[in-house]
């Protein structure tokens, strides 16, 4: 079953990430687990320039759920270009989307995915309302 990603979105964030050597296995093309590190290097970066950081000592994302539909195989060397959008967003928590081209081919979508993110009071282990701030980006 395709998990589809939703026609209503709102694009926050585009990054370029280079393709390692080390990203392909043994068939020659990016392993399936990198897709989910491309997405996850995007999301954590769209944060940090949001000035939404991370704080292990206090608040910050956790993802509850992540999916990745793969369409077209990434094959080194190359430029993989990531959108990240955001979606429904409730109380505490959001979706983001991605997707996944290459710099040289950006018309093409050779993967998308996303994740249900929940905003998190690290020291009390418990979601906490999204910040004004980040919810201002999102919406």
């Amino acid at each position: 079953m395709k998990l589809e990603v939703p026609a209503q979105k709102k694009r926050v964030h585009t990054m370029t990430i280079p393709m390692r050597w080390g990203d392909m296995d043994a068939m020659g093309h990016v392993n399936n687990t990198l897709y989910f590190r491309y997405m996850e290097i995007a999301r954590v970066q769209w944060m940090l320039e949001a000035g939404v950081p991370v704080n292990p000592l206090g608040e910050g994302p956790v993802i509850v759920n992540a999916f990745c539909n793969f369409i077209k195989q990434l094959e080194f060397p190359g430029e993989v270009l990531i959108h990240t959008y955001t979606g429904t967003v409730g109380r505490t928590s959001f979706d983001s989307y991605h997707e996944i081209s290459l710099t040289c081919d950006p018309s093409t979508v050779y993967a998308n995915g996303g994740s249900t993110v929940v905003w998190v009071d690290f020291p009390q282990q418990q979601s906490t309302p999204i910040p004004d701030r980040l919810r201002a980006l999102i919406t």
